[in-house]
């Protein structure tokens, strides 16, 4: 059982690492664009709404779609002055209820979230803005997308907290660490 919870584990890992890799690509054509921006309204006294817009277009995925990447990557804020004191088990207990919680959060958000962003593809949503961009939907998809990405690494750190859970006291299950591949 502990063997294919950590498999199970490593293979949502794998999801998630390679889903978080390519939206960070988004902050590179992020800068490009910001940069762009920049330029044409400073040298050319120009500027567009459409590329103004796509900011917001390039902001959403590299937010909503790397969360799960930086948690995965214990990139996030963690307060341990309490947990670290506690005994292994305790330790190993609480790690399940926050993944379980993060769980239960992302199947909410996704749900709740998942009618607004039809309603907008219903309606075909555009740009308030003339000359703004078209389909609305995209930038309000990556709601459910990242906290669907979310819901994979939590099932993941689930995972492994119940694997610790369930191995004997003093030996923690073999696992790979989260970032190796």
């Amino acid at each position: 059982m502990v063997r294919m919870l950590e498999s199970i584990a490593r293979a949502l890992d794998v999801i998630v690492e390679g889903c978080g890799r390519l939206a960070a690509w988004t902050g590179f054509a992020l800068v490009l664009v910001m940069a762009g921006n920049v330029l044409m309204r400073y040298a050319f006294h120009t500027g567009s709404v459409a590329m103004q817009e796509l900011e917001w277009h390039l902001m959403s995925p590299l937010t909503l779609l790397c969360i799960a990447y930086t948690i995965k990557h214990e990139g996030h804020v963690r307060v341990d002055i309490l947990f670290a004191r506690l005994p292994p088990r305790v330790q190993q207990a609480i790690d399940l209820f926050s993944a379980f919680s993060v769980v239960a959060l992302a199947v909410i958000v996704i749900i709740l979230s998942w009618p607004y962003v039809m309603q907008s593809y219903r309606i075909g949503e555009g740009s308030p803005d003339p000359g703004g961009l078209p389909g609305r939907f995209i930038l309000k998809a990556m709601i459910p997308a990242g906290f669907a990405l979310l819901l994979l690494q939590s099932l993941a750190a689930t995972a492994r907290a119940l694997a610790a859970l369930l191995s004997p006291v003093g030996t923690p299950p073999a696992q790979v660490p989260a970032n190796a591949l």
